[in-house]
């Protein structure tokens, strides 16, 4: 899987928001958004409206394809109950996001470099695929040689962010389990994005 490696802090500033959890916040010094003097946009068409609705999504989750993103629509359109909401399952599960949100990772590309790899096990075994589906019940840990990294305790150790609780965290273990599924009024995100807009908007283009 090709992981992003593009301008992440352009990104941030784009939206207003220290997007991706960086320590050193891009917003910092540069509030405005990029490009010529900051000039106030153009009004966005409906249209644009809910492409940047769905680039925001791909941002949250570590700048994921399209392509994922669609699949994960797919699956969750075919599935028993809201739509929204298992489309948002699916996406909180991957395994590089769930590690995030445990603390291993400081922000979603530490989480996502974590996974690819090879420093986590689910269920005492190494998974390497980060769009890996994490379910319930799944113990999700550090291997014992990777705990030292100075990376992944320092992560721990931060109090910036809680650990959502549909998560459970064994600090002293490095090891977490995903107790239930998430809601989506229990996802911690980085920034607004309307949902609702964007399975519409899978809806008329997938």
């Amino acid at each position: 899987m090709v992981r992003y490696t593009g301008p992440k802090n352009r990104i941030a500033r784009k939206f207003g928001a220290n997007i991706f959890g960086r320590l050193r916040n891009p917003l910092l010094h540069k509030a405005n958004p990029p490009g010529m003097h900051a000039a106030k946009r153009k009004k966005k068409s409906d249209f644009g409206m809910q492409l940047e609705e769905q680039q925001k999504l791909k941002a949250v989750y570590g700048m994921i394809s399209r392509k994922q993103i669609v699949r994960y629509y797919q699956e969750a359109e075919r599935s028993k109950g809201n739509t929204a909401q298992a489309f948002m399952e699916r996406l909180e599960c991957r395994l590089d996001n769930v590690v995030y949100r445990l603390k291993f990772g400081s922000t979603i590309f530490a989480a996502q470099q974590l996974v690819s790899h090879g420093h986590i096990l689910v269920n005492g075994k190494k998974v390497d695929r980060r769009s890996f589906m994490v379910r319930p019940g799944m113990k999700i840990s550090v291997k014992t040689k990777s705990q030292q990294l100075g990376a992944v305790k320092q992560s721990l150790e931060m109090g910036s962010r809680e650990v959502p609780e549909y998560l459970t965290l064994e600090a002293d273990k490095f090891s977490g389990e995903l107790v239930t599924s998430p809601h989506p009024d229990q996802i911690p995100l980085s920034i607004p994005i309307n949902i609702p807009l964007i399975c519409e908007f899978l809806a008329h283009t997938s």
